[in-house]
């Protein structure tokens, strides 16, 4: 049975959550996938997840060229070339104007916004000669519309969402689309480290989670494996014609408001 991504060529960075489901969703349906992450405990379960299918997973610092170089040049060069670039990696911070250091702004930068820059960068020479590819930053809500406390964070995913709209014009003559996914509440391990941060220490989640949800109109929160259906149709295909766009998948949270 063909399935929609044989013989295609996967990238993706972050070892769980969203880049984990992505990652098992584009293996699943065909593809040679490349996974990386820093996170060695994450990447140990994405490899036993992985079993059977044509799925590697490596750590690998995604704000450190030299790593990211090494690491996509051969995955390119031993593939052949690459079809698909996923970058999901990222850090949840909180802090604002007055709280955030240079040191901490610097962190969030370089992994959730520079890491994109790199990876499509190193990406980029494998990917042309095949005349098509498909390229999804994760971004987030947060990149439309803000909570209180999430300056660095914020800022990298509204500069995500810029940095989709440049390389996608960039990108186009090479028939090379470049698009982003912008997620509400989503149950990852990062939305978890939010919960707990707001319930505080030795304080169950369930219920701060639970309380994410009613804020989205749909009432709940979402799911990363709704999040990478949303990925693999805009690594395909089917969206062929999709290019420079952000996708929201929010459960009609930024729809909304709240008054």
């Amino acid at each position: 049975m063909t399935q929609e991504f044989d013989g295609k060529v996967a990238v993706v960075t972050g070892s769980s959550g969203i880049g984990l489901a992505a990652a098992l969703k584009l293996a699943r349906d065909g593809a040679r996938v490349f996974l990386g992450g820093i996170d060695d405990a994450h990447n140990e379960a994405a490899t036993r997840k992985a079993t059977g299918l044509s799925l590697s997973v490596e750590r690998v610092d995604v704000a450190e060229e030299a790593q990211v170089a090494e690491w996509i040049n051969r995955a390119g060069s031993e593939a052949g070339g690459i079809d698909i670039l996923v970058n999901a990696a990222a850090i949840q911070t909180y802090g604002d104007i007055e709280t955030t250091d240079a040191a901490h702004w610097d962190r969030v930068m370089n992994i959730n916004l520079r890491s994109c820059f790199l990876t499509s960068h190193h990406a980029y020479p494998h990917m042309k000669p095949r005349k098509s590819g498909s390229i999804i930053h994760v971004a987030s809500v947060q990149g439309h519309a803000n909570q209180n406390n999430v300056l660095a964070y914020a800022t990298t995913k509204g500069a995500v969402h810029a940095l989709t709209r440049a390389m996608a014009v960039d990108c186009a003559k090479d028939n090379i689309r470049v698009n982003s996914v912008s997620p509400g509440s989503v149950r990852t391990p990062l939305l978890e480290y939010a919960a707990r941060e707001i319930a505080g220490p030795g304080n169950p989640i369930e219920d701060t989670i639970a309380s994410f949800g009613e804020a989205h109109p749909m009432g709940r929160v979402g799911t990363i494996d709704e999040t990478s259906e949303l990925i693999a149709f805009l690594a395909g295909d089917r969206s062929g014609f999709c290019t420079g766009g952000d996708y929201l998948i929010d459960g009609g949270l930024t729809a909304h408001i709240g008054v």
